[in-house]
């Protein structure tokens, strides 16, 4: 289940809309449901309250306004391996001599 400080995707009719943090869980007067504080991350910057059953915040669909809903918890990709150098990498010079440096310093506005 998403959980606060999470950052979500929300599908509008099948569709990726937006990203949101959320800010704040909290318990609503009928059971299983919960009031979800959002901060959609749009410009300008926008707080919403949305009333959303337990399965909702795990990603189950719903409608608002007769439209289709559903929010995604995202996921922090994996960062790809980086190979280690071989020894012939390590060994070869790192300026092939064709490289010239040029000096910013010393050049002059117009």
């Amino acid at each position: 289940m998403a959980q606060e400080n999470d950052i979500v995707l929300i599908y509008f009719e099948d569709n990726p809309l937006m990203f949101a943090r959320i800010e704040d869980i909290s318990p609503d007067v009928k059971r299983d449901w919960y009031h979800v504080k959002l901060l959609l991350l749009q410009i300008p910057l926008q707080v919403v309250t949305w009333i959303l059953r337990d399965v909702y915040i795990n990603g189950e669909e719903f409608t608002m306004n007769g439209k289709k809903m559903r929010m995604e918890e995202v996921i922090c990709p994996e960062q790809p391996e980086i190979p280690e150098p071989s020894q012939e990498e390590e060994e070869a010079p790192k300026n092939s001599g064709d490289a010239k440096v040029i000096s910013l310093t010393n050049r002059k506005k117009n």
